[in-house]
């Protein structure tokens, strides 16, 4: 059977293209013995894990596969990974989908113990289940996030270029001259559009035809597969996950009462809570928190989004209704900042958020200062339709090159 494995490998290596690399690839090595790369379905992190193999390794050194294969159920992880150390001398070895296989956890821990010169690279869809296995692993374990593209990302890849990645710092600094520089690419505002749709899975470059198809698709898997197991939910409560996705994505984008979205759904607050929690962790939504929310034990969550535009953009096109532009103007700046591993704060006395005692107030190009009148520090107009940055007003697509 580890022929039929081996044979998939080469099968999956030889059809793969490493032209188009997502950001997090320069910085991705097996330096360490253990690495876990994590993230939500469909970003990219087979492509990634595949692509770094076919460019730095020989194959017969190394075995990739996948944890969810059949074969797995006859034998174990540790059992597999010794008989390849002894019989054919592998010491690198690239697991994916590690959280699918049962113990996977105590297995890695295992191998990393037994094998003190063998080194796994393990990826998973649902970062909980990594983070959150029944052994510590943290201690042994090097992480790398792969979120989906930003707006930096799509562009590189759409026009062939290639645009670096700023610093927040950066951004506001030197606002001016870079979107000068940024403006001066051709088609940048319908670009920018085109990406608010359909531009935050690489998989938009496979087939646009079946884009929004495979959104759904990443629903459904991480609702009734990586949730469903983990958590050990039965159906009825599965589909709670669902309604509370559409409710989402059918709202514009104000502060939500908990206690009411229970009560629409039927059940009481502390469970929609914890839901809101595994939908965050599984890459769903995202849920920002008022900068003044006191202890975090009890702090809820002052809005509520869904991850990001593709995927409101998705549910909305099923349920035959119509986006809300201010939900897609302030959930892409809420992701492109968040995934640049920036914190992102509600404010609750001016403005709209709160990052690096910075204040953001979003909005359509006729935006006015009005609602920063209180702001006591740094504050600016986030500004849809903007191709130039001004002294008080930075364009919003100019976020989306974050990282």
């Amino acid at each position: 059977m580890s022929n039929t494995l081996r044979s998939i490998f080469h099968r999956l290596i030889s059809s793969l293209s490493i032209d188009t690399k997502r950001f997090l690839y320069p910085s991705f090595n097996t330096d360490s013995r253990l690495i876990s790369l994590v993230g939500p379905r469909g970003v990219g992190k087979t492509t990634l894990l595949l692509q770094h193999i076919k460019e730095f390794h020989e194959l017969h050194s190394v075995f990739y596969f996948s944890a969810d294969n059949i074969y797995f159920s006859q034998t174990t992880l540790f059992d597999f990974i010794s008989d390849q150390y002894e019989t054919e001398a592998i010491k690198l070895f690239f697991i994916d989908e590690a959280h699918k296989y049962a113990g996977w956890s105590q297995e890695l821990k295992n191998i990393y113990d037994s094998f003190p010169d063998v080194t796994v690279i393990f990826s998973g869809s649902s970062s909980m289940d990594l983070i959150k296995g029944g052994y510590d692993l943290s201690r042994r374990s090097i992480t790398h996030h792969l979120p989906g593209m930003s707006f930096r990302e799509y562009l590189n890849f759409t026009t062939k270029t290639n645009l670096p990645a700023i610093t927040l710092d950066t951004l506001i600094r030197e606002r001016k001259q870079l979107s000068t520089e940024s403006a001066a690419i051709p088609k940048l505002k319908g670009h920018f559009k085109q990406y608010l749709k359909n531009g935050y899975y690489p998989f938009i470059f496979e087939s646009k035809k079946y884009y929004f198809e495979k959104i759904s698709n990443i629903i459904e898997k991480t609702i009734y597969e990586d949730i469903a197991a983990f958590y050990r939910l039965k159906t009825a409560n599965l589909q709670i996950f669902k309604q509370i996705l559409y409710y989402l994505s059918t709202i514009p984008p104000g502060k939500i009462n908990t206690h009411n979205l229970a009560k629409a759904l039927s059940i009481d607050s502390k469970t929609v809570m914890h839901y809101l929690t595994i939908l965050e962790e599984t890459g769903l939504v995202r849920l920002i928190y008022s900068d003044r929310s006191g202890s975090s034990l009890i702090r809820k969550p002052v809005k509520i989004f869904l991850d990001n535009t593709s995927l409101l953009h998705g549910i909305v096109k099923n349920l035959g209704k119509s986006v809300n532009t201010g939900t897609i103007r302030e959930l892409f700046f809420l992701s492109m900042l968040q995934n640049a591993g920036e914190k992102v704060f509600y404010s609750k006395d001016a403005g709209d958020y709160l990052c690096n005692d910075i204040i953001f107030e979003i909005g359509g190009i006729n935006k006015s200062r009005k609602q920063l009148k209180n702001a006591t520090g740094e504050a600016f107009l986030v500004k849809d339709d903007l191709l130039h940055a001004t002294s008080s007003s930075i364009p919003l697509w100019m976020f989306g090159f974050l990282y």
